[in-house]
């Protein structure tokens, strides 16, 4: 009974709890727990500690890897009239005494119906398909690893502008929605092949910055327009393709912004959102005027398959080296054709 007193008073802490549950599903490392419960590697390396110590996790090394997981004498019996050897040699579940007697089955159940109460953990059951989904993806694992070499060492003539400029040459003449454009320094990069650019931002010094700027580079298809996010000044399915590019962190109802992206897309167009992981740099609040302080794969994900986006894909496409070493996370999605 002692132990099973302690092993309850261990999955009272929210993170330890929902760290139970995502192991009860699959195996995983530090760091993919880190971005499941965007919580820091020290915290999350100090609950497996001590959950270890309870003898509620074990862990494996593959490779490079340490994978944490729920041992196996601490599973429940997978269907009634199974093998009952472990009960014959003697062994006992840690916390759980006798196997039969359903002790750890009832603990999991309990945590199941404890983590109701904790409204981020409703999110763990996607996070965990987005982090195994990465995983499984050999291609995807080696172009991050291929992205993290380009630039560290000098090769004439390659650099991330050239291979931007080389790619917006590429890209078909849409027209292209800036949302949260500021004073449209990538709207104007976009005009080079878009054939028109709507660059709405809810600051009129900065649509009349954009559009003095547009006027003095002869940049006759960019339309800078005042307003808001969360209603947009543009007619519905008249845009080709909505932009996101570090500013929806800014929209107090981010839903709503995506939902009225959707609005103004053409049936086939398309959504591309850039924003900033979410971190826990306070200060950004005032320093950026940010209002939230970023998102996790999970939130920006949920965004746009709610406003009824379908190939909806997100990845961590840069990590800043220098502290506050923030993560530029991409999500992209189509609005059925029909």
């Amino acid at each position: 009974m002692q132990s099973i007193l302690k092993t309850i008073k261990l999955l009272s802490d929210p993170t330890r709890l929902r760290i139970l549950l995502l192991l009860e599903s699959d195996e995983l490392s530090v760091a993919e727990l880190q971005e499941i419960l965007s919580t820091g590697q020290s915290s999350i390396s100090t609950h497996l500690s001590q959950m270890r110590q309870a003898g509620l996790v074990e862990d494996r090394r593959t490779g490079k890897s340490v994978l944490y997981r729920l041992p196996d004498a601490l599973r429940p019996p997978a269907s009634p009239g199974t093998s009952t050897a472990n009960a014959e040699s003697g062994s006992r579940s840690p916390i759980a005494g006798d196997p039969h007697n359903g002790g750890f089955t009832e603990i999991l159940s309990l945590a199941r119906r404890a983590a109701l109460e904790i409204p981020d953990a409703a999110q763990d059951v996607e996070a965990l398909r987005l982090v195994l989904e990465k995983r499984r993806d050999k291609v995807r694992a080696y172009f991050d690893e291929l992205a993290g070499k380009f630039g560290r060492q000098y090769v004439p003539g390659r650099s991330w502008k050239g291979l931007a400029e080389a790619l917006l040459r590429l890209m078909p003449p849409l027209v292209v929605a800036d949302l949260g454009a500021g004073e449209g320094t990538f709207s104007q990069l976009l005009a080079q092949r878009a054939a028109r650019v709507i660059a709405v931002d809810n600051s009129g010094k900065m649509v009349e910055y954009g559009s003095q700027l547009a006027r003095e580079h002869g940049l006759t298809n960019i339309e800078y327009r005042q307003g808001d996010m969360e209603a947009l000044p543009v007619e519905d399915e008249t845009v080709d393709l909505a932009f996101f590019s570090q500013s929806l962190h800014h929209a107090p109802h981010p839903e709503r912004a995506v939902r009225e992206a959707y609005r103004i897309l053409r049936p086939g167009g398309r959504i591309a959102v850039l924003d900033l992981l979410k971190h826990h740099l306070e200060e950004a609040r005032e320093l950026y005027a940010d209002h939230w302080l970023g998102f996790s794969e999970v939130e920006l994900v949920g965004f746009l398959r709610d406003a009824g986006f379908t190939k909806v894909q997100s990845e961590v496409v840069h990590r800043e080296e220098q502290a506050p070493h923030f993560q530029t996370l991409l999500a992209v999605g189509d609005k059925p054709a029909g």
